[in-house]
């Protein structure tokens, strides 16, 4: 009887631990190890924001991508090889979003397949009545079951032009944080006034976006954005980190709550207080 009590204890012993603290033990565990000094390398030339992050973010940023690199399951698609480049391209611009976050924001991503351009997917689609199968060509997705999908050809094309319009690895990422809260809908977990602010800001500036599409005037965002409020966010995301300058100088209150919402202020490289919220 005492040596079932005994072993029925460390069973359970050994379950709180691996549900509540394996993770943490684990994740200090990787991060004792040295950071490559060849990883360092690939990021100064793959990630250019890397280099303009103040000393503490650097860091910062390196254990993210550790941890990233040992925790993520890289798949290389009709025949791409993946090798350091692309791994430290995409974990450096990935966790470029939750630099000033917590790592734990990408919990539930758990594979990235990449393909070596622009691919082909047949979607489905529907009016209501008649059920349609379409060929899409697409450069990257994201889906709530951790899984994302790029073109290695985008993701180089964000990493030599760091100030332009698009970066899909920063897109399909802002995907995932939107789905923290369980659905992609331009609203990533917030509570109170941090919530309350970001709704407000983010719905006027979502309508006068579609506005100026309707009326035929340039807009200060890619169309894109307009498709839907979840396109809104990962649009907006990559023009807050590729072109902070210009979003701040458009369209300062959505600036000022993205900066909250991700801790950073882009256009100085250093941390920014959340308004408020978690």
């Amino acid at each position: 009887m005492l040596i079932y009590t005994l072993c029925m204890l460390a069973i359970i012993g050994f379950s709180v631990f691996y549900l509540f603290f394996y993770r943490g033990w684990w994740r200090e565990k990787q991060l004792q190890k040295p950071f490559p000094t060849h990883w360092r390398k690939l990021l100064q030339a793959q990630v250019p924001a890397y280099n303009r992050l103040h000393p503490n973010l650097r860091q910062q940023l390196e254990q993210h991508v550790q941890l990233f690199l040992a925790e993520k399951s890289f798949y290389g698609c009709d025949g791409f090889a993946i090798d350091d480049i692309v791994r430290l391209t995409i974990a450096g611009h990935a966790c470029l979003l939750i630099v000033a976050r917590n790592f734990s924001d990408f919990d539930e991503v758990s594979s990235i397949l990449v393909y070596p351009d622009a691919y082909h997917v047949k979607a489905l689609e529907s009016d209501g009545i008649v059920v349609s199968e379409s060929n899409q060509i697409r450069s990257g997705e994201a889906s709530s079951h951790g899984q994302v999908v790029l073109a290695w050809t985008q993701c180089e094309e964000g990493a030599v032009n760091p100030a332009g319009h698009h970066n899909v690895i920063l897109h399909e990422f802002a995907h995932q944080l939107d789905y923290l809260d369980g659905t992609a809908d331009g609203a990533p977990p917030l509570s109170g006034e941090q919530a309350r602010r970001w709704q407000e800001t983010m719905t006027r500036a979502y309508e006068h976006l579609r506005h100026s599409l309707r009326h035929h005037t340039k807009p200060w965002l890619d169309p894109y954005g307009a498709t839907e409020p979840a396109e809104f966010f990962a649009v907006l995301t990559e023009t807050f980190f590729q072109q902070p300058g210009h979003l701040k100088e458009q369209q300062p209150e959505v600036y000022d709550v993205l900066c909250g919402f991700y801790r950073l202020d882009p256009v100085t490289m250093t941390t920014a207080r959340p308004a408020a919220g978690p």
